[in-house]
């Protein structure tokens, strides 16, 4: 074995070296991930970037041992989350926001030069988002952020933040807002006090102007009826008489739901039994 030492040292020595070497220059890039090869603190290439042109795909790589050194980036989409933040409405409601976004990086050479990190990134972009949702909010009142105005304030955020993150090599693709909530106590009671108020006055504006259109067509009714009676009093006396009769016979003689059990004993020979008498 000394023999073989003695006589194959410098290739045995050599081969180590070589194999060393090649599990220290070797990594692989998964399909998650974009790399960048940093040589001297200065980005030298790119790898996984689907951004940048002649970029070169997932897969496994070499690099010079410590002369070079790898930087992996997150190639999803990431979030940032923005916690209860108060805000000022337009009609001067201070609201609890909860938002949070999306974004991506988009050129990890310009993120590790401007933020070195993804996290940095993160701190950079949160008090950007507070601003851009202060200001957004701050034009639009409490009820309007209940409707889809809403959408409207959040694509202006989303293009402000979006913006910004540009100088860090980050894209934002979405920003939403998980909650909008007003401060507990006297405020929250005010606002619902005052809102409770707004849809009562709403409901007796209601009610007035359908009393109001229900007298009109009522009354309407009553004038069509009235001229349609007196055509056909001047078109048929005698029958006009004789339906008037039936009506008041129907109302005072029949029985059922509203109507009472009283008797009527009134003479044969009345007036008001002229229909049953054959009379005119």
């Amino acid at each position: 074995m000394e023999d073989v030492w003695n006589k194959y040292r410098v290739i045995i020595v050599l081969t180590g070296l070589a194999v060393v070497g090649s599990l220290m220059s070797a990594f692989v890039v998964n399909e998650e991930e974009q790399v960048v090869i940093v040589q001297t603190g200065n980005p030298v290439g790119v790898i996984n970037t689907s951004t940048v042109e002649g970029t070169h795909p997932a897969g496994l790589y070499f690099r010079i041992p410590i002369i070079q050194s790898v930087r992996r980036i997150e190639k999803r989409v990431l979030d940032l989350e923005m916690t209860d933040e108060e805000v000022l409405s337009n009609d001067q409601q201070r609201l609890l926001v909860n938002a949070y976004a999306r974004f991506r990086i988009v050129d990890p050479i310009r993120m590790i030069e401007r933020a070195n990190t993804t996290e940095g990134v993160r701190i950079a972009l949160e008090p950007i988002l507070n601003s851009a949702l202060r200001q957004e909010l701050g034009r639009r009142t409490f009820a309007n952020m209940l409707t889809a105005e809403r959408g409207t304030a959040l694509a202006n955020v989303r293009v402000n933040l979006d913006r910004e993150a540009r100088q860090y090599g980050a894209e934002v693709i979405d920003v939403q807002i998980k909650r909008t909530d007003l401060p507990e106590g006297a405020p929250l009671q005010s606002a619902f006090q005052r809102m409770e108020s707004d849809r009562e006055r709403e409901a007796r504006t209601i009610r007035a102007q359908g009393t109001r259109d229900a007298r009109i067509i009522r009354a309407e009714a009553d004038a069509e009826a009235a001229r349609i009676y007196a055509e056909s009093f001047g078109k048929d006396e005698g029958f006009y008489d004789f339906y008037r009769a039936m009506q008041s016979y129907d109302q005072s003689f029949a029985k059922g739901e509203g109507r009472g059990d009283s008797s009527i004993i009134l003479s044969t020979d009345n007036e008001y039994f002229r229909q049953f008498q054959g009379q005119p």
